[in-house]
């Protein structure tokens, strides 16, 4: 690693300017190209297929049973009924731990894969400010995170429309929505269930500047999220558990009904982002001030 004072004379260089260090087109391209990525998106992919071919298989969704949280809203039992309704199950199915594996992954394998590939200390040396690094790493992350949540439904929609055919989206309690109201509305879940991510991308990338691991981090920020779901399960906790951002997780099904909710989604969003600037914030505090040997 070049000594500091090599370090302050490339800073001061003519043409020399730190937001130019690392563009976020560069980071772009090389995650788009990495082999998890390409996996990831296969997997979101497929998903709505492989639900397709399980209810030709299986026959009509649903059976009343109520399983799996389906407490506040079971849209299995309206799946096939129209491509809004299949693009809606396919994130419900998904919202609650799917979703959370690329985010963890996106944002988890950041810092820490540089440190482990020990190319960490040379993007330093180019020399790319600390700050700078952190927040092209954290806005590719956050958008490749957006794109996998976004790619999900895309895909559930041709998918669906195909399958069985485009409709009104008809809920489960009764009545539906309009089809010229589905997609805005399956555009504010999807950015709700983006929202209330974030905590896991703030503990992903958190633990990625702390660790060497990559896998360290991506399981630790899943483990975490897990512990919360399971914590929000512990009724004993009461009111306790609205400071849980898990608490919050399915607050999305208030955007598909007939009347827009927006109590339960302003909520969940407030305390995910809360959460999630602590975490950034400590993420880069603590990289700021680390001694960097990898």
């Amino acid at each position: 690693m070049s000594s500091a004072p090599e370090i302050q004379a490339l800073a001061e260089a003519p043409g020399y300017h730190a937001r130019r260090t690392l563009p976020l087109r560069v980071e772009a391209m090389r995650q788009l190209r990495r082999r998890r990525t390409l996996l990831m998106g296969g997997v979101l992919a497929a998903l709505p297929f492989i639900l397709i071919i399980a209810f030709a298989i299986g026959g009509t969704p649903g059976g009343g049973d109520g399983g799996g949280g389906g407490s506040r809203i079971n849209l299995m039992d309206v799946a096939t009924e129209s491509a809004a309704n299949f693009a809606a199950t396919c994130l419900f199915v998904s919202a609650g731990f799917l979703l959370v594996v690329p985010v963890a992954l996106f944002c988890g394998d950041t810092v820490a894969s540089e440190a482990s590939w020990s190319s960490l200390r040379y993007l330093l040396a180019a020399p790319v400010p600390r700050s700078r690094l952190l927040w092209s790493k954290l806005v590719v992350a956050l958008g490749f995170s957006l794109a996998a949540m976004v790619l999900l439904p895309l895909v559930a929609l041709g998918a669906g429309a195909a399958a069985y055919g485009w409709g009104p989206l008809k809920l489960p309690t009764g009545g539906a929505l309009a089809s010229s109201d589905t997609v805005p509305r399956l555009a504010l879940v999807v950015a709700f269930v983006f929202v209330s991510q974030l905590v896991t991308a703030g503990l992903a990338f958190w633990l990625s500047t702390r660790t060497d691991a990559p896998l360290g981090a991506v399981g630790g920020a899943v483990g975490l999220t897990i512990v919360g779901n399971v914590l929000d399960a512990v009724t004993a906790l009461g009111d306790w558990r609205e400071f849980l951002p898990a608490h919050w997780q399915f607050a999305w099904a208030d955007a598909l009904q007939p009347d827009l909710e927006w109590g339960g989604m302003a909520k969940g969003a407030a305390v995910s982002v809360t959460y999630a600037l602590i975490l950034f914030a400590l993420a880069f505090r603590g990289f700021s001030r680390k001694d960097i040997v990898s």
